[in-house]
């Protein structure tokens, strides 16, 4: 009988490490340090980044569900501790309204403009814009309300006025509605006046102080130029002094049995167009020249008849 113990303790020391495998292998994984899933938190999912496992020190985070917002101060993730167990976490995304709109008369007060967690039931409160002035009678503050939309906000912020633009010589200012801050002014001249600068003006913000954008303009008086008529150029020709034998013409007498028939030869005067191209002769000088003409056809004749008489008489 004593040959058989041994084999028998070597059947069952082989039985008790088979077991020990089938243990560990049935085993959950928390027994093998491992935290297993994270745990369920409302209105937010894990984000497992594709991981099963979670052995200690393992950190998974939480992403709020749609129309959720994360709780200002509240912590988002848990950690695998020792003990295979995870942290403590609590409820961390609620409903929220949207960040509160946007006015052109106000701003948000601080720390309003710094967060974007409003749950229900939240008020926030502006303040007015640099060239705004406030209203007291009406409020400034706006309500989350129970469908997670903000109140309708009151026109609390009125604009301000911008200095008396003034007054422009010859002319006009033309304000179209106001001159508050944004509002325009247009200018504009008499008759007979004309615009000299800017045809237009804005009520603008410099630093804290309202403006106009462009001084105010000049209205000139229109001079017409009337053009100085032109004199007619005169030239002044040199007079030439003509006897009055010149005037008339002369007569000789001879014995009618000592002379012969003479022929007279007559010069033509002939008068000829001006030439194109060329300038032409003045009034006074043409009678002069015509006036020499004629004393030197007549002094010409004289000499011929002289000739003539002399030569009859030495025949």
């Amino acid at each position: 009988m004593s040959p058989a113990w041994p084999g028998a303790r070597a059947v069952l020391r082989l039985g008790g490490l088979t077991l020990l495998l089938l243990l560990l292998l049935l085993c959950p994984q928390a027994a093998r340090g491992d935290c297993g899933l994270p745990p369920d938190i409302p209105n937010a999912q894990p984000d497992l980044e594709g991981l099963t496992s979670f052995p200690e020190q393992s950190i998974i985070t939480y992403i709020c569900d749609p129309g959720f917002i994360k709780i200002p101060g509240r912590t988002d993730s848990v950690i695998c501790l020792n003990g295979n167990r995870w942290s403590n976490i609590t409820e961390f995304c609620n409903r929220s309204c949207n960040v509160p709109p946007t006015l052109l008369y106000a701003s948000l007060k601080k720390p309003y403009n710094q967060q974007n967690y409003f749950p229900l039931g939240s008020i926030v409160e502006y303040e007015c814009r640099l060239g705004y002035r406030r209203e007291h009678s009406l409020s400034g503050k706006i309500t989350c309300l129970q469908n997670f939309m903000w109140s309708e906000p009151d026109e609390f912020c009125k604009r301000k006025p911008c200095p008396n633009p003034g007054e422009i010589e010859n002319g006009h200012i033309n304000i179209t509605t106001d001159i508050l801050y944004g509002s325009s002014i247009t200018f504009s001249c008499n008759t007979g006046y004309e615009l000299v600068g800017e045809t237009s003006s804005y009520c603008v913000l410099v630093g804290k102080t309202l403006v106009w954008s462009d001084p105010l303009p000049e209205c000139k008086e229109i001079v017409h130029v009337t053009p100085t008529p032109q004199k007619p150029t005169t030239v002044n020709v040199p007079g030439t002094v003509v006897s009055s034998a010149s005037q008339k013409p002369a007569t000789v007498k001879a014995p009618a049995t000592q002379s012969q028939a003479v022929p007279q030869e007559t010069t033509p005067f002939q008068t000829r167009s001006p030439t194109k191209g060329k300038e032409t002769l003045p009034v006074g000088a043409s009678t002069i020249v015509s006036g020499l003409v004629a004393v030197t056809i007549i002094i010409g004749s004289l000499i011929l008849v002289r000739i003539f008489w002399d030569y009859g008489k030495s025949g």
